[in-house]
């Protein structure tokens, strides 16, 4: 009996106007985001390609391992996410490098170490909201399916009750709960035809570029990708499910879940990243150069003496030395400070929008797409591990040297061996699964908690339903 109904439902909508409608634009979208991508990725790889051959070939011609230590590795790249057309609304809010150079206090400086630095991607950090207009699968199913979902739905019940016919399928015995099944699995099938036509279009045209390879891993992200969305669109099947038992007319339920879908979808993910995002602003610029001058003014009265001594005899080394890494410390320890300030006003606002599932569906596009904010904490850390890596491949290259004073940061302290090109430690900018999977967690949970309860409530409001 469930099946007939699903049979039912699915034939009329096979035969409606907003099924025609629903395809082309599906079609539309999804062609269109592909076309884009094979226009915008091939000129991001390439422009990381660059980038990172450029910062290594700086790298391997340093002379030698004062250079290394001083100069630092150069600048490290966040690496393009051949996903990027699945989730990509976010990444232009996110720096795209890390810079782990030495930038001399003054310019006549010839001494120090390089300090790792967190450029921003945009001046403007208080608005911190993705840009929702970008057509990538997170527009295209987040706003564009959700709603055609509840065009499907509206008067799924509500019609029924209009034109009599509710009345004579509960007569003939019909347990509700079928009855309400198989309405969910006739609008379920309808409305995600056309999104599958749409997908393997959208994947046949990236695919068939040379610029774009998926290996193994990305299928399988994918895979994920096409779960969340049938968990996130079926979550809305029921809501048009459950406002369609409650509303007396068709109309009525329209209004109220179009009204419903604005919040969800435009309201909620956008305006409380924007107060959040004014009220409680990371260190401003002129706070953060107020606390370095502060620190180069404690160091300098500090270590001054020793900065201009006429003789470089190892006590002056060794405090000299000394002077450079506390700079270099205190540096960096203030821009992971004002990183981190950063990083929680966004997790702020994250947990603020897990009210609505469209940000909760966006957060896991991102995460499995490799974009967006999670993929950018992957990227920070990435870098912070390979500093350290580079730090100790310093350090542990100068002890091995007998003849070297040991005094990291200071030329005449250090091993003057040549170094190896190949041995020096380079950067690679990895993404891990199980990493995605463990944050993304609580997203799955909470959209699957979602459709629990409107599955329920629609079920109950059914129940109640006065023939």
């Amino acid at each position: 009996m469930i099946w007939h109904i699903a049979k039912r439902e699915l034939y009329d909508n096979l035969y409606s106007l907003r099924f025609a409608l629903a395809t082309l634009l599906m079609l539309g979208l999804m062609l269109t985001n592909a076309v884009v991508h094979l226009r915008e990725y091939p000129v991001l790889i390439q422009k990381y390609r660059t980038s990172t051959s450029d910062t290594l070939n700086t790298l391997k011609s340093q002379a030698n391992l004062s250079e290394l230590a001083q100069k630092g590795p150069g600048k490290l790249y966040k690496k393009p996410s051949p996903l990027l057309f699945c989730a990509g609304s976010g990444d232009p809010f996110l720096s795209q490098l890390i810079d782990g150079r030495y930038h001399p206090w003054n310019p006549n400086a010839q001494k120090g170490f390089w300090a790792l630095t967190y450029p921003s991607a945009t001046p403007n950090l208080k608005d911190i909201s993705p840009d929702v207009t970008k057509v990538d699968w997170g527009f295209i199913i987040g706003s564009v399916l959700s709603l055609i979902a509840l065009l499907f739905t509206f008067d799924s019940i509500s019609s029924e009750r209009e034109q009599g016919t509710l009345r004579l399928m509960l007569a003939n015995s019909i347990p509700r709960h079928t009855m309400l099944i198989g309405k969910f699995l006739g609008a379920f099938i309808s409305i995600n035809i056309p999104f599958i036509l749409a997908v393997l279009a959208n994947l046949l045209v990236i695919s068939s570029s040379r610029f774009v390879n998926f290996d193994a891993e990305a299928w399988g992200r994918l895979g994920i990708i096409f779960v969340i969305a049938f968990l996130y669109t079926s979550l809305f099947l029921v809501l048009g499910l459950l406002v369609s038992a409650r509303a007396q007319q068709s109309a009525v339920s329209l209004i109220i879940l179009l009204l419903t879908w604005v919040c969800l979808v435009v309201f909620i993910p956008k305006i409380p990243a924007s107060i959040v995002g004014r009220s409680s602003s990371p260190m401003s610029s002129n706070e953060y150069w107020k606390r370095v001058t502060l620190m180069q003014e404690q160091l300098w009265s500090e270590y001054g003496i020793w900065l201009w001594a006429p003789t470089l005899d190892n006590r002056t080394l060794a405090r000299q030395s000394e002077f450079f890494n506390k700079a270099t410390e205190q540096s960096e320890a203030l821009n992971e400070k004002q990183l981190n300030q950063q990083i929680s006003q966004v997790q702020r606002v994250r947990a603020i929008t897990y009210i609505s599932p469209t940000a909760i569906f966006q957060h896991l596009l991102e995460s499995f797409a490799g974009t967006g904010f999670e993929r950018h904490l992957q990227f920070i850390e990435n870098a912070q591990r390979y500093t350290r890596e580079y730090r100790q491949f310093v350090v542990d290259t100068d002890r091995a040297d007998p003849q070297s004073l040991h005094t990291i940061g200071i030329r005449e302290g250090m091993s003057q061996k040549p170094i190896s090109p190949e041995a020096i430690p380079t950067f690679e900018d990895t993404l891990l699964l199980n990493r995605d999977f463990s944050t993304a967690s609580t997203g799955i949970l909470l959209l699957a908690l979602y459709l629990v309860v409107l599955l329920s409530g629609s079920y109950l409001a059914f129940v109640r339903v006065q023939i």
